[in-house]
């Protein structure tokens, strides 16, 4: 569907046509870009699908439906500045080039050749970092503590449950189900209200969980929310688990305690800011395929008894104050 802009303000377009994770990892970004560039019309060019958040952020004015490395919606074309977020090049690069801004702001790229005094690109940072870095040494400053978000209060039955999330994009990232059935069926022993979290395609992984757990159906939320309603229930958990998936993100987003248990991609680029003692990474410290049809060794070797360890220490916390 092809947008109807309308407006006579400057244009600003910012291309991050990923996922959730990926949209909440460039938050302190689109901050800083409305800090800049106050007067612009702020155009996140992303699945419409994270409109909610957009929304919540206050950042952007609108999202544009757009797909990874699709051609972008005409609509998109002649703004006044373009920035890529998306990634270092050179098709993103020449995705934006194709629009025809007066200024591009990304990183450099040789195949491209614009911009040519761009800022290089590193594997060896942080998401949220990277992005930063990239608009600071463009001229604008940036924080990479500028991650948190502010969802509507939390009106349900779940206030103070504590979410399993067990899926993830990639089989590379999932913890094996037997786990998660096992950590499922210790936690209500000690008084916690569990609930299980997920896309529609998740349902089935998660009501095998349940069963297997003996936890109720009207705790398997997976496909029954919506994506602010999602950061509504998060922001109102005692705790989240998960694998190193966009709902890690968004419990360090909403600042709910958290358990991520991190397979192939090092906590080190893609994890919780190094600073908040509410949330605890697992990590067997050995990178591997992001993609692979199988999990990860290193997240198959974490067992339910040091996930629960990690909890443990996240309510000891808490009871210190």
């Amino acid at each position: 569907m092809r947008s109807a802009i309308t407006t006579r303000r400057p244009r600003l377009v910012i291309l991050r046509a990923l996922g959730l994770g990926d949209f909440l990892t460039g938050v302190p970004a689109y901050r800083a870009l409305a800090r800049a560039f106050p007067g612009h019309y702020r155009i996140l060019a992303a699945p419409v699908a994270l409109a909610p958040l957009a929304e919540i952020c206050g950042d952007i004015d609108e999202v544009v439906d757009s797909a990874s490395l699709a051609p972008l919606d005409p609509a998109l074309h002649g703004a006044d500045i373009a920035v890529n977020l998306h990634g270092r090049g050179p098709q993103s690069h020449r995705l934006l080039l194709e629009t025809e801004p007066r200024r591009l702001i990304a990183f450099r790229n040789d195949d491209v050749g614009v911009p040519a005094d761009a800022p290089p690109f590193s594997d060896d940072e942080h998401e949220v970092q990277r992005w930063c870095r990239m608009l600071g040494e463009s001229g604008i400053p940036a924080q990479a503590r500028d991650l948190d978000l502010h969802p509507a209060p939390y009106c349900g039955p779940h206030n103070g449950a504590l979410i399993l999330h067990p899926g993830a994009s990639s089989e590379s990232r999932r913890w094996p189900i037997v786990r998660w059935i096992g950590l499922a069926s210790q936690l209500p022993r000690d008084g916690n209200r569990v609930v299980l979290t997920g896309t529609q395609s998740e349902f089935r992984r998660c009501r095998v969980i349940a069963r297997n757990a003996g936890i109720g159906i009207d705790c398997v939320l997976a496909g029954r929310t919506t994506l602010a309603g999602l950061a509504s229930l998060v922001a109102a958990a005692r705790a989240v688990v998960c694998g190193d998936t966009g709902i890690a993100h968004l419990a360090t987003a909403v600042g709910t305690p958290s358990v991520v248990l991190f397979g192939p991609v090092s906590p080190a680029k893609w994890g919780p800011p190094a600073e908040r003692a509410q949330h605890r990474v697992l990590w067997r410290g050995k990178p591997g395929d992001p993609h692979a049809p199988v999990v990860d060794p290193g997240l198959a070797s974490i067992t339910v008894r040091e996930v629960y360890g990690e909890l443990e220490a996240l309510s000891a916390r808490s009871r210190a104050g």
